[in-house]
């Protein structure tokens, strides 16, 4: 058991979050958690079912004098995002997550913490485990691959579910209560590599764009944070002054993730070797007066580098190159004129990569307003044309339209009221939640969201308020307790 959650409450959820933070599971890879599971209902003697996606639902029958209550699902997904510090060694498909305490905070030692949402396996696992609890007939629904295109819940058949009620455990603010959330997609631009040779005369040279904070590219959009990918394109736009040429460019590694780190090999003369590395200390002192406020650690770098055989973009493409990542737009595209603070659509800048024969540049775009989608996704398609690039759409999720009279809801407004003496924040996210799917997949589940307080999910800066997860698992148990 790790020393990081000793003497914790509620110690039955920090004993099974310590326990799931030893089994890898990076999305697309959750068998082991999918097993552990599995075996963890067999042990307590309650029935378990899993599908061929390895989605698990778990059965628990009513408490003594509870069987008339109507059935109740409560949900999380069991994969988390890998993403890591650079310099830190890190295998996600091996290695457990070292966690750290610090004071109120829980987090891990340079990667994700993975309570993102594994706090809500944690919580079904000691729900699953603890016979005291009063509660109705419960069904615990374990999907899997949310954070990499909901797989998971996409793949939810008719039958799997019983339940017409469902308390997603998926949202990061405690005292806050979700009633819908954003629908998404991606669009992805492709560009054939135009190469030839390095001219003569020319050395390498790699800039980087590290020490951003990144986070979900959702819930942190608002948040005027950098984005590595648009900050090393301004960059090598400059350096254009000093000659450079392009060989190769790398920046951001998931699609929910705003980019924390970028970096580029370009090749200049060897004459204009030290105008280049002016060149990038200079927008190293712009890059960090335009954001001191919110990226301190921000930092612009290069070096020398060697390469056998170096090849750069042909002109032509690499100017289309950079006028395209440009033109795209990063950030907030509109907030919602019904729900003060809520943002109603963004788009997100999120992976450029060289690979064999291509560069790959890929966005995200959310709203709660299918029409909005539709319009960022004409912006994007019809700025990756103009620059030469082929543009993809994925499918996407779709979003969940909030109901103010839902009778969870009004029940769990209630419950936090007696505990707390106020009723919770009612709220709409912009992130994609599987609420969206399931419940497209299960039409008129009546559904709600919640879950504790969470910080810088999808990045290393992960962490949770340790204090808010005793008031969220309280308030989880109210819940239980009070339906009827």
């Amino acid at each position: 058991m790790s020393e990081a959650i000793t003497g914790l409450q509620p110690a039955l959820v920090w004993k099974y979050f310590a326990e799931i933070s030893r089994i890898p599971r990076p999305s697309k890879h959750e068998k082991r958690i999918s097993d552990y599971i599995m075996e963890t209902a067999k042990k307590l003697g309650l029935e378990a079912k899993r599908d061929k996606f390895l989605n698990v639902v778990v059965k628990k029958p009513a408490s003594a004098g509870r069987e008339h209550v109507p059935m109740l699902c409560l949900q999380g997904h069991v994969d988390m995002v890998p993403e890591k510090n650079k310099e830190k060694v890190h295998d996600f498909l091996k290695d457990p997550i070292e966690l750290v305490r610090s004071g109120n905070f829980l987090m891990a030692n340079g990667t994700t913490l993975g309570a993102d949402n594994g706090i809500a396996v944690a919580t079904n696992l000691a729900i699953m485990e603890d016979r005291t609890l009063q509660h109705g007939p419960l069904e615990l629904l374990f999907t899997v691959d949310e954070e990499t295109g909901l797989t998971g819940a996409n793949n939810l058949k008719p039958g799997f579910l019983e339940s017409k009620t469902m308390m997603n455990l998926d949202s990061e603010e405690e005292g806050s209560v979700y009633v819908g959330c954003s629908g998404g997609r991606n669009t992805h631009g492709t560009w054939k590599l135009a190469l030839e040779n390095a001219p003569r005369g020319t050395v390498g040279l790699k800039v980087v764009v590290k020490g951003l904070k990144g986070g979900h590219s959702g819930l942190e959009i608002d948040k005027g944070r950098g984005n590595s990918i648009k900050i090393i394109n301004r960059v090598l736009t400059a350096l254009e002054a000093a000659g450079a040429r392009l060989s190769h460019i790398e920046g951001g590694n998931k699609s929910n993730a705003i980019p924390r780190e970028a970096e580029a090999v370009v090749f200049v003369p060897k004459k204009d070797v030290k105008k280049a590395g002016k060149i990038v200390a200079e927008w190293n002192a712009t890059a960090k007066a335009e954001l001191s406020s919110v990226e301190p650690d921000l930092q612009l770098l290069v070096e020398p580098v060697e390469v056998k055989k170096p090849k750069v973009l042909k002109k032509a493409q690499q100017a289309a190159l950079y006028r395209t990542v440009a033109a795209l737009p990063h950030g907030v595209l509109k907030m919602s004129a019904d729900i003060p603070g809520l943002v109603e659509t963004s788009t997100n800048v999120a992976i450029i990569r060289t690979e064999k024969g291509k560069i790959e540049l890929i966005t995200s775009q959310r709203s709660s307003v299918a029409s909005e989608i539709l319009e960022a996704l004409q912006t994007m398609n019809a700025i990756f044309t103009l620059g030469g690039a082929k543009a993809v759409h994925t499918e996407g999720y779709p979003g969940w339209k909030p109901n103010l009279q839902s009778k969870i809801l009004i029940t769990a407004k209630e419950a936090y009221k007696r505990l707390y003496g106020r009723e919770p924040h009612i709220k709409a996210i912009h992130a994609g939640l599987e609420c969206g799917i399931i419940g497209e997949k299960y039409p008129g589940m009546d559904m709600i969201s919640f879950g504790p307080t969470l910080e810088g999910v999808h990045s290393p800066d992960e962490k949770i308020h340790i204090d808010t997860v005793e008031k969220f698992y309280a308030f989880t148990l109210e819940i239980l307790r009070s339906m009827n």
